[in-house]
C-alpha cells in the first residue's frame, strides 16, 4: 500500500498532478453541475428537510460531491482552464461552496435544459477562449475511490486525443456485478493506428441503457463496461459532432456573435434559453453517434453514480463501513463531519423499512 499522501506509484499528489499536465494550455475540462437529482429527491427531503441536489449534498466529511469533483479534476486540469456549469436556481446551494471561485469560469444557466445544452455552451465558451484541444467532460455528482488512481486514466485519455484528435474516449468502469441501473458499453476492436497512447482503447459496438436483469446478466459475463459519462475529445471535434446531431439547440445557442458576451448578459442568456428544447447528451448525441465513440477501461477504482438512495447510502456509510457499487469494495475509515446526520440518514433506512 502507498504511504498517506502518495499514489500507488509512490509519488505525492503535486508530483503527479505537476507531471500529469506540464502545459496548463494543453487540457480543459468541463463539469457538469446544473442537475436537479430528481431521483433523490425523497432521500435528500428526508435528510435536510428540503429538496438538495446530490451534487450540493455536504455527505463526505461536510465537503459536497462538486467540491470533490472540482479537486480531483484539478489534479489533471487546472482550475483555470475548468468551466462548471450550474443553473440560476441552485444559487443558494452554490455560492456557498464556489463564492471564491472566478466567475468567468462559471457558465450559470438561466434554466437546466438537459446534458447537451450545458456542454454546447461550455464548449462555446472553451473555444472563444482560444482552446481547441482535448477537454474533458466531468458529471459533478459520481463517487469515485481513488483520485488520483481514476486520474489516470483520464491522463491517458487525454494522451490518445492528443495522439489522434478524431478519438472520442469514454471511461468505462469495470462492473463487480450486473447492474440494471447503470448504462453500459459493449467494446469492439481496438482503435488504429496502433500507438502505446492507445493500445488499451477500443471501439464502441453499442451502448445498453438500463438493461433488463438477463441482458445486464449477459454483459457482465461478456465483460462489459458501466458507462461513467465522462468522456475526454477534441473540443471543436465534439462541439461538430453535437451540432450535427441536435442542430436546432446549437443553431439557438449560437445565434450571437458571441456567446461568451451572451452568457454575461442574464436578460440575452435569458432570451436564448426561454424556448430552449431540452437535450439529453446520452440520448441525443451517444446512441445517434456510438459508432465514432470509443472506450478505455477504468479498473482498480470503485466508482458509482450514486443514483438511487441505496448506492449513496453504502458510498457515505459511517465509519468501518463498505463503500461499494465500484468494481471493488473500499473500506471508509471516516465518519460523517455533520451533526446529527446520521441519524436523520437511519430514520431515513427505518422509514424504508432498511436494515
Amino acid at each position: 500500500m502507498p504511504r498517506v499522501g502518495t499514489t500507488h506509484r509512490g509519488e505525492t499528489p503535486a508530483q503527479f498532478a505537476a507531471a500529469a499536465r506540464p502545459d496548463a494550455s494543453r487540457y480543459a475540462a468541463v463539469i457538469l453541475a446544473g442537475g436537479e437529482g430528481v431521483r433523490l429527491s425523497s432521500f435528500t427531503r428526508k435528510v435536510f428537510g428540503y429538496h438538495l441536489p446530490k451534487q450540493f449534498c455536504p455527505l463526505f466529511d461536510g465537503e459536497t460531491l462538486l467540491e470533490r469533483t472540482m479537486r480531483r479534476t484539478s489534479i489533471v486540469v487546472p482550475p483555470e482552464q475548468t468551466i462548471t456549469v450550474l443553473t440560476r436556481a441552485h444559487e443558494r446551494f452554490f455560492w456557498p461552496i464556489l463564492g471564491g471561485s472566478t466567475t468567468s469560469r462559471l457558465l450559470i444557466q438561466p434554466e437546466n435544459r438537459g446534458t447537451a445544452t450545458a456542454i454546447i455552451g461550455a464548449l462555446l465558451r472553451l473555444i472563444e477562449d482560444g482552446h481547441t484541444g482535448p477537454v474533458a467532460i466531468f458529471p459533478s455528482d459520481h463517487y469515485v475511490s481513488d483520485d488520483l488512481r481514476f486520474m489516470r486514466h483520464v491522463s491517458a485519455a487525454f494522451r490518445a486525443v492528443e495522439h489522434a484528435p478524431q478519438l472520442k474516449v469514454l471511461l468505462g468502469i469495470t462492473p463487480d456485478g450486473p447492474e440494471t441501473e447503470y448504462g453500459w458499453i459493449e467494446s469492439g476492436a481496438p482503435v488504429t493506428p496502433m500507438h502505446p497512447d492507445l493500445d488499451q482503447i477500443r471501439r464502441i459496438r453499442q451502448f445498453w441503457e438500463k438493461p433488463s436483469p438477463e441482458v445486464a446478466h449477459d454483459l457482465h459475463l461478456r465483460k462489459c463496461l458501466w458507462n461513467s459519462f465522462i468522456l475526454v475529445a477534441n473540443a471543436p471535434a465534439l462541439l461538430s459532432m453535437i451540432a450535427s446531431a441536435l442542430p436546432e439547440v446549437y443553431s439557438e445557442l449560437t445565434r450571437f456573435e458571441s456567446f461568451a458576451v451572451a452568457a454575461s448578459e442574464e436578460e440575452t442568456l435569458r432570451a436564448i434559453f426561454r424556448d430552449l428544447p431540452a437535450a439529453d447528451f446520452s440520448g441525443g448525441v451517444l446512441t445517434e453517434f456510438a459508432e465514432e465513440f470509443s472506450v478505455l477501461p477504468v479498473t482498480g477504482v470503485s466508482w458509482s453514480d450514486l443514483g438511487d438512495a441505496r448506492r449513496l447510502l453504502a458510498a457515505i456509510s459511517s465509519k468501518g463501513g463498505i463503500i461499494s457499487g465500484g468494481n471493488q469494495s473500499v473500506t471508509q475509515s471516516k465518519s460523517f463531519a455533520i451533526q446529527g446526520l446520521q441519524e436523520q440518514i437511519n430514520g431515513y433506512k427505518g422509514s424504508q423499512g432498511w436494515q
